[in-house]
């Protein structure tokens, strides 16, 4: 009866071993999905925020004259190393309302738009990441509105 269950033992831990490396690998796989996916997500951020650094740069900038697209270069991590290049669309007005007319003491705004020939004027800027312009192969599209006040003059020139 002994003779007979000496390989037992052998095929019983030969099973077991199989199934610990089976459980092991499984292991690994999910490890490694949840690292990617933890990875694309933080990639995805990062293009936002490169998107959204481009539209702050536009609008700090004299926007309303800019009549084409531009590919801006964002550093994000301050290592004089360009992480993502951002295509921001000219901008669009796509709304224009009288304004107001302001207090003519008024020390915030110049002496031409204190009257009511001034217009609320509502931008929308349009920021595309392409996944070949960043190392995390990310794609984003950002838009942000943003209210400006304009002459008639310039009104007219850029507003339809």
């Amino acid at each position: 009866m002994r003779n007979r269950e000496r390989g037992t033992a052998l095929v019983v831990s030969l099973i077991m071993l199989v199934l610990i490396t089976l459980l092991v690998m499984t292991a690994l796989n999910l490890a490694s999905s949840n690292f990617r996916s933890v990875s694309n997500t933080q990639f995805r951020d990062e293009a936002i925020s490169a998107a959204n650094v481009a539209i702050q740069q536009v609008i700090g900038s004299n926007f309303i004259e800019v009549t084409e697209a531009q590919d801006l270069d964002i550093d994000l991590d301050n290592d004089d190393t360009v992480d993502y290049v951002v295509t921001v669309a000219r901008p669009t007005c796509i709304f224009a309302d009288v304004a107001e007319a302001a207090d003519p003491s008024s020390l915030s705004l110049p002496v031409t738009m204190t009257t009511a020939s001034t217009w609320n004027t509502v931008w929308d800027l349009d920021a595309t990441v392409a996944p070949e312009n960043n190392a995390g192969q990310a794609s984003v599209r950002v838009h942000s509105g943003v209210r400006m006040l304009l002459t008639q003059d310039q009104r007219d020139d850029n507003c339809p």
